[in-house]
């Protein structure tokens, strides 16, 4: 069975979908997006998704195609048709078709499109041994709190690691961290506090990273919201990404210098065990 997307208010096989050759996404940029993970056929988080897709059309000036509780509706018609039990839904919102010129067009009419993906995400093989990363300068833009389809340097980093034989690039700016190329980073300290870099334009505000740090400090654990160098990561007892599709995910090596034991840490694997617990309780 082909997969059906959305595209402007038709599901479609995914064969048949169509976009302007003129949509401002396709040759500016112009769009923002969101992934939202799947679990038994729910939604994760969904609502926190929403609410940072409304926050990037508002900083960007530009009108949501739908309502939110429209696009719920979407998300589980999706998600229904093609039978997702575990994966991810990814939606993008652009400016629309115009003439192409570099001023926004005076009426816009977005476009929005989404798809699915089946993936293992709960039970991630990867998530029982950690991911190693390398460093690597962040050249992004300045506005990283806006998500939108700029992606061509996270990109670019993905390779810089697959290059160098390891699984992802954390970004470095003014010697401190930014974040992965997809994912927020955090360290533990061999205090046993989490340091996660403090929200600002430098970084997304990540989804799962409010959930994760909500959860942390639900659990008695330390955290601390500020910025830190490769220095103290390689020298903390464990470190750890976040994302709408790794979850909480343990990394065990930093430009070749091993993390704790160079296996997950008990903060990490703690945090992935009630991650997964309480957004199953939550999930639509």
């Amino acid at each position: 069975m082909s997969r059906i997307v959305y595209v402007n208010g038709d599901y479609l096989p995914e064969e048949d979908a169509k976009i302007s050759v003129f949509d401002r996404g396709f040759l500016f940029a112009d769009g923002v997006y969101e992934v939202t993970s799947v679990l038994g056929g729910k939604l994760i988080d969904f609502e926190g998704h929403a609410k940072r897709l409304e926050r990037s059309l508002s900083e960007l000036d530009m009108p949501a195609p739908v309502t939110m509780d429209a696009l719920l509706e979407i998300h589980r018609e999706l998600v229904a048709r093609n039978e997702v039990h575990e994966g991810l839904v990814y939606l993008q919102v652009t400016r629309g078709a115009a003439d192409r010129d570099f001023a926004y067009p005076a009426e816009p009419k977005p476009s929005l499109v989404l798809f699915t993906q089946t993936k293992t995400l709960a039970d991630a093989p990867v998530a029982k041994t950690g991911i190693k990363v390398i460093s690597i300068e962040d050249q992004r833009w300045g506005r990283r709190d806006i998500k939108t389809v700029q992606l061509l340097y996270p990109s670019m980093g993905k390779m810089m690691a697959k290059a160098a034989g390891v699984d992802d690039a954390w970004m470095v700016e003014d010697g401190a961290v930014t974040e992965g190329t997809s994912n927020n980073a955090y360290i533990v300290t061999k205090a046993g506090t989490i340091v996660t870099r403090h929200l600002g334009n430098e970084i997304l505000h990540g989804i799962t990273r409010a959930a994760v740090l909500r959860f942390a400090r639900e659990a008695q654990m330390a955290v601390e919201e500020r910025s830190f160098t490769i220095e103290e990561a390689k020298d903390a007892a464990e470190a750890f990404i976040t994302s709408a599709s790794t979850f909480v995910m343990p990394v065990v090596e930093l430009d070749g210098a091993q993390i704790g034991d160079g296996t997950p840490g008990p903060v990490a694997t703690r945090l992935r065990e009630i991650y997964l617990e309480e957004s199953l309780k939550k999930a639509v």
